[in-house]
């Protein structure tokens, strides 16, 4: 799985807020420092996780961002959603829509496995474990395995 620059920054963005004081909101330039983001290329990513529930905003001096639901209630999975789509597709498809033919006929369901190994991770970190740097036993277990460091 590639993990573009988008979602990393939504992530980070969103953890950002998560992290803040609730009572405030949070200003753009502030993440965006915070992060290492690009303002422009935030505030289009804080668009999208406003369109999609998981932000809102309010606009002038005292403005900016916050979330719009517990940090506890949002995943990293919800986070990539709002800003690529779905976790896993297959040329734009979903990998139970495509059927291939003769020995690669097994395929489609690889890539549906692929799917639920990310959903597995990625639908149980919330930004609240991020923040709190205190992430779920099994994927602190994963992360903790020598291979998962290992590149190829």
């Amino acid at each position: 799985m590639r993990i573009s620059a988008k979602v990393d920054y939504a992530v980070r963005a969103a953890v950002q807020l998560a992290a803040a004081d609730g009572d405030r909101p949070t200003k753009g330039d502030t993440i965006a420092q915070a992060q290492g983001i690009p303002l422009k290329f935030l505030e289009n990513i804080l668009s999208d996780l406003r369109h999609a529930g998981l932000v809102r905003s309010q606009r002038g001096a005292e403005g900016g961002y916050w979330l719009n639901r517990p940090a506890a209630e949002i995943t990293v999975a919800d986070v990539i959603r709002a800003v690529e789509g779905p976790l896993a597709s297959v040329r734009g498809q979903r990998p139970e829509d495509i059927a291939y033919e003769g020995p690669a006929e097994p395929l489609s369901k690889v890539w549906i496995a692929v799917r639920a190994s990310l959903r597995s991770v990625a639908e149980h970190v919330t930004l609240a474990d991020i923040a709190a740097g205190a992430l779920p036993e099994h994927v602190a277990t994963l992360a903790s395995d020598p291979e998962a460091w290992v590149t190829r």
